[in-house]
């Protein structure tokens, strides 16, 4: 004699929710660790903490040379300021620089001369377009 099963309930249930049976016997197990995922899962955290360690590097020594540059461009310029004082003071201290001379030490004479005004600034900084 068989038994019957009795129907709990009137309702079918939808296909959504239909019970996948992933026993041991169809070779698929998703309750254990496989062997190569442990080293898998090591490197890949490796790799992205290198990656991680590498941008801030990159990041932090991009913002030093553009702060070392501006730096440099601040010394030149008051490089530039003291000899042209210097070559003021010699020459003036030689007494000797003729305008027959000028042409020789490479100076022009100055044909037109426009004054500018700026009311409370002494210079003007100049920004290359390449900087940040």
């Amino acid at each position: 004699m068989r038994k019957r099963l009795m129907k709990i309930s009137k309702y079918k249930p939808s296909a959504l929710q239909a019970r996948i049976d992933f026993s041991p016997v169809s070779g698929i197990s998703f309750a254990g660790e496989g062997a190569a995922e442990r080293a898998a899962m090591k490197a890949i955290v490796f790799i992205i903490i290198a990656l991680m360690c590498g941008y801030l590097y990159f990041v932090t020594a991009s913002v030093v040379h553009v702060m070392a540059r501006r730096e440099a461009l601040a010394q030149i310029n008051s490089i530039r300021g003291s000899i042209g004082t210097l070559e003021q003071e010699y020459f003036a201290l030689a007494q000797r620089l003729t305008p027959d001379e000028g042409p020789l030490l490479g100076l022009a004479p100055v044909e037109e001369t426009d004054y500018v005004y700026r009311p409370g600034s002494i210079g003007a900084a100049t920004i290359a377009s390449d900087e940040i």
